[in-house]
């Protein structure tokens, strides 16, 4: 047992000594807009000088169809994947595409946040909660709230058919035993007409046309640090979150820098570097951009991501038909 046991702890301290002194080309694709992506790359350098990162950059959509291109050629390029949505790490770990590392410290981060076999690991949380015009004559506290008579007419809304965004935040809501599918034909009542992304909606609220909505957290606090006229609210019910996972490929070539990615990524350094860029980081204790409060403070609504996979297609089927396509 003493054996088994110093070689368990050799092995341990061998793994962590390899990602620390991981070395050479490292393939990254991303989602991250252009200047994060930069940033991050810089930051991981010059961490591990010894490792150069390579990194395309476009929308998850755009990147899963090149990743699928390269599986069906038998030739998947990145080593390492950081993309928008915890909904699409599922199906590729679904497939076997991603190496499991639980050697990773997870130890800081809250449950449900990280894949439990170590397949992908959240890296922030880009939440979505509501969005209000503050010329608008109801403050919302609640989902519901947008029910109200003062909202009829004035609800704006990205659709889950566009935004991935959109789509988990349905996800959640719908699976809520006091919301479900209940509240998004409510929503429909209320004259909401969901369309586009989130950049459409915040406009429609900051600009006057609609005065409520559903949006990711930083457009519109970002938004109002600059003087526009709109505020977001975190729903007393919760709020969905995107979390930009990261994974490593199960066809890594260079596994070893692939870790060291993965550990900087979920470091305190990293998440300070995620909050730096004005996002909300995923580990508790992390100081959070101005205008955002800490994330303990923030309840999220509930979310499986491997029910939402199996329920994607019937999910969106549904809100087709409460929406129209």
């Amino acid at each position: 047992m003493r054996l088994a046991l110093a070689g368990l702890a050799a092995a341990l301290l061998s793994s962590s000594a390899l990602a620390q002194d991981a070395t050479g080309r490292l393939v990254l694709y991303t989602s991250q807009p252009n200047a994060d992506a930069q940033a991050t790359v810089d930051a991981f350098e010059a961490a591990h000088p010894g490792v150069e990162v390579e990194w395309i950059r476009d929308g998850t959509t755009k990147i899963m169809a090149k990743l699928r291109a390269e599986f069906a050629a038998g030739a998947p390029q990145p080593d390492v994947l950081l993309i928008a949505d915890s909904v699409t790490m599922e199906g590729l770990e679904a497939e076997g595409r991603l190496m499991a590392y639980p050697g990773a410290d997870v130890s800081a981060y809250g449950d449900g946040l990280m894949d439990p076999e170590g397949h992908y690991f959240s890296t922030k949380l880009i939440t979505t909660g509501i969005v209000y015009n503050t010329g608008a004559p109801m403050v919302p506290a609640s989902y519901r709230d947008l029910l109200k008579p003062e909202a009829k007419d004035r609800l704006a809304m990205p659709s889950p058919l566009t935004s991935g965004a959109a789509t988990i935040h349905m996800d959640a809501i719908t699976a809520d035993d006091d919301l479900g599918w209940d509240y998004y034909r409510a929503l429909a009542a209320q004259g909401a007409n969901p369309q586009g992304g989130n950049g459409g909606t915040y406009q429609a609220v900051a600009g006057g046309e609609k005065l409520y909505g559903f949006v990711v957290d930083y457009l519109p606090i970002r938004e109002k640090a600059k003087g526009a006229p709109v505020a977001f609210v975190f729903p007393e019910e919760g709020v969905s979150a995107v979390t930009e996972p990261v994974a490593i490929l199960s066809t890594a070539q260079n596994p070893e820098a692939a870790k060291a990615f993965v550990d900087f990524l979920i470091s305190r350094e990293g998440q300070e570097l995620a909050s730096s860029m004005g996002y909300l980081p995923a580990m508790p204790g992390v100081t959070p951009p101005e205008g955002f409060p800490p994330v303990e403070e923030i309840r999220l609504l509930p979310f499986d991501p491997a029910a939402a996979l199996a329920g994607d297609r019937a999910a969106k089927e549904m809100f087709t038909e409460i929406f129209g396509g």
